[in-house]
Order: C-alpha cells, then structure tokens, then sequence
C-alpha cells in the first residue's frame, strides 16, 4: 500500500477531521538506520533516525504538514514564521502547495545557503533582519498578534502534534523502545514533541515503557542548561543557535520527567561527529544534527550511558542544507592533479 503521510498513518493521534484538507508532500516514515561504528565504538545499539530523507530535508515536515493543513482548513491567506533556515524552507514549501502566501524574518547572515535557496525557490517573501532568531521570533509575534496571518513556528501547536509522529515511528520501527533518545535542543520544540509522542503512545498502551529524553545544546547558545537567556548565541550549529527557546520549559519537563538531562556540546565536539556520521555511517546531516550524536560520545566517555542501551540518535537535517560548513570543515580534502592515468596512480600509491 501507497504511503500517505503522518497524517493519514496516524490520523487517530492528531486533531484532523474529515474536514480537514491534507496539504503533504508524503513527509514522515524516514531511515531508522543501524549504526555498526558507532555501537562498536560505544558498546550500545545505536540506531540514527534521519529526518534529513523529509521532503525538505528536515524533522520541520512532520509538523508543517499539519500546520499548514489546518491554516487552510481555517481559511487563512498567509503564514509566517522566524527561522534560522529549515523552518522557513518547509513553510514555504508547503505554502506553496497549498496556495498560501509565505512570509519569513530571518536573521541576517545567519542563515545557511542550502535552506535560503529553498524558501527563495518556493516563492515566500523573505526579509532579513538585523538581529537574530529570538529577536526575528518576537517580531513574528507581533505581526501575528495584530495581522491575519498564521504563525507556524513551534509556537504553533499543530507543529509539535505533527513532529510527536516521530516518536510513534521509532517505536514502530524498532518494534521497542529505546532506553536513551538523543536529540538537539535549540528552540526546543523537537524535544518537546518527541516527549509527548511517546507519552501518547504509552497511554495507549501502544509501548510498555518510556524512553529518557537526552537533550544536547551547543555550548555558545546554551540556555537552558546555563539557565538564563543567551543573549547573542554563537556555534557553528545554525539550526540550534538559539538564545531563548520558546519550548524551553517543556523541554525542561521532558527532561526531568522521563529520567533524562539536558547537556552543552561544544562546537569542536558536534564537528567531530558530523565528520564522523559522514564517514563512517554514509550519513550526510547538518551540523546540528551531530551534537546528539556528539552528545551519545560524551555520555558514553563520561560513564553515564549503561553498556548494551538501545540508543537513537535524531540527525534533524540533510548535510546538504548547509555545504559550505561541509566543504570548511571535512577532514577529507581535493587534490589537485594533471589529467593523466600516472599522476592518479602515483597519489594513490597504486
């Protein structure tokens, strides 16, 4: 049978009628890919789920589906949102396959090309403004408070119903639960969804247990863990550089009441990871996207993950959002040869 989506998969979780007109591009039902490097490295079962095979090309799809599904079905002629990239890329996609106008407020220069070009390519209006993603959130507020358009950030609660879809298909997937799901934490929305997700699926006795939610921020926009807010977030990780989540206490929640924590990983440790993903998994993700499993290398270093854990690791986002870090920070380098047979032999050392 055809997939559908999340929606349709999980139709009986999410608040849609037969009312509701379906506005997807198929998202959802992405690699759960076993990690033989990584689980010889750690000594657990380390599986990654990467959200970076969505349409496109991160977790943003599983929520925007519905986000956007139910702005249509509410009539609005707009939607709007702050990003640092992927959010703005999924909105104006599926703006655009619903005939909604899309406006977008980044913060200037601090967005990755791959993702720019997308939300260019799909018609929204996009302005950069001098200031960054906390401060682009708080105009986006505004203008949703005194306009009639949709806000479909995080703070859209039709997002993070979407996005707890992901916990349900790990679950599915696995055919059990993990003890440890690893995750990025910027705007803290993922965390909080996936949380729920699984909360949902154990209520209805779907799961026997719950897994311990294993958040990790980048140690220059890291407040939740310093517990203030950063007011000019700095790392390498775009997607996560993120001062004041607007998930922050449910993700604090999610935290604390599965068993698990909330921890920094620094910009050297998420680069390790992503060069490591890459080359030893066959799996390209975006920076950001390594700091779960830089943060699943710390643990483990550190003692505070159990040999044997079933461990899944969210990679959010495709590596090819962002190719100008890949091609600034791969270990793995061009070199430059004469087009003859001997001079490619000679550096191979055939």
């Amino acid at each position: 049978m055809m997939y559908k989506g999340v929606i349709e998969t999980y139709r009986k979780y999410l608040p849609v009628t037969e009312n509701t007109p379906i506005i997807t591009f198929f998202e959802g039902n992405t690699p759960l890919i076993f990690s033989r490097h990584l689980s010889d490295e750690t000594k657990c079962q380390v599986y990654l789920k990467f959200e970076g095979a969505n349409p496109t090309g991160s977790f943003k799809d599983r929520g925007m589906t519905l986000a956007i599904s139910k702005a249509v079905e509410a009539k609005k002629k707009a939607v709007i949102c702050a990003s640092t990239g992927n959010t703005s890329a999924s909105a104006a996609a599926y703006a655009a396959q619903a005939g909604l106008d899309c406006i977008v407020i980044i913060p200037e220069g601090k967005i990755a090309l791959g993702k720019l070009a997308q939300a260019l390519m799909h018609g929204a209006k996009v302005f950069e403004v001098a200031g960054n993603f906390d401060q682009a959130l708080d105009l986006v507020r505004k203008l949703g408070e005194k306009y009639p358009v949709e806000i479909v950030n995080s703070i859209n609660p039709y997002r993070i119903e979407g996005q707890k879809t992901g916990a349900f298909e790990i679950c599915d997937q696995l055919q059990a639960v993990p003890d440890y799901h690893l995750i990025p934490v910027g705007n803290a929305g993922n965390i909080t969804a996936y949380w729920k997700g699984y909360k949902e699926y154990y209520d209805r006795k779907q799961i026997s247990k719950l897994p311990k939610m294993t958040g990790f921020q980048a140690k220059g926009a890291a407040p939740i863990v310093l517990g203030h807010i950063v007011e000019k977030p700095e790392t390498i990780a775009t997607a996560i550089r993120i001062g004041n989540p607007a998930s922050w206490k449910q993700a604090e929640a999610a935290a604390a009441d599965s068993g698990g924590s909330i921890s920094i990983v620094t910009d050297e440790e998420i680069i390790a990871a992503y060069n490591l993903i890459a080359s030893k998994t066959g799996v390209f993700c975006e920076p950001a996207s390594a700091a779960s499993v830089a943060g699943l290398l710390k643990r483990v270093k550190e003692g505070k993950i159990a040999d044997g854990s079933l461990i899944v690791c969210i990679l959010t986002g495709h590596g090819l959002k962002d190719p100008d870090t890949a091609v600034k920070n791969c270990t793995t380098k061009t070199v430059k040869l004469p087009c003859k047979l001997e001079a490619v032999v000679r550096e191979l050392g055939y």
